[in-house]
């Protein structure tokens, strides 16, 4: 009997959803559709440079099913690139992760990191180090839930 499935977990929907050639019309172009986790995969393992165990944590699989992803993932990229053929990402059975707001003191710039990433060293804009957790962020903001603690 199989394994039943488990829902992946990534960090974010992409800024956009199809890749192309450039100079050529998206109607005459051939599609490969990578998936959400897929992306996610390629995210963890070739731009943060995780290692599958690591990675596969993140996602909530197992290390050999992450390898699996990868491994396709990498596959419908490279065949995408070499025959010219446009990449549409979508579909998967996937699950957002909760994400954590943070802010620099000096240049005010807002980012978010997935939960279990650890606190990031410095500000993605200005190398600052002073940072905190954005003021909507923080738990004493959320009206209505669990204990008080801190303001009021």
């Amino acid at each position: 009997m199989p394994r039943p499935f488990c829902c992946r977990r990534i960090a974010g929907a992409p800024p956009c959803v199809v890749f192309k050639p450039a100079g050529v019309p998206l109607s005459a172009l051939e599609e490969i559709c990578l998936t959400l986790d897929e992306l996610e995969s390629l995210r963890l393992a070739d731009m943060e440079g995780l290692y599958h165990e690591a990675a596969a944590q993140r996602m909530n699989v197992s290390r050999q099913t992450f390898g699996r992803i990868i491994e396709s993932a990498r596959r419908k990229t490279a065949k995408a690139l070499v025959e010219g053929k446009a990449i549409r990402i979508e579909g998967g059975e996937v699950v957002m992760a909760n994400m954590r707001k943070f802010q620099c003191s000096e240049c005010q710039h807002v980012w978010e990191l997935p939960h279990g990433t650890g606190r990031p060293a410095e500000c993605p804009a200005c190398q600052s180090k002073n940072i905190h957790r954005a003021e909507e962020d923080r738990g004493y903001a959320r009206a209505g839930r669990g204990c008080r603690r801190g303001r009021y």
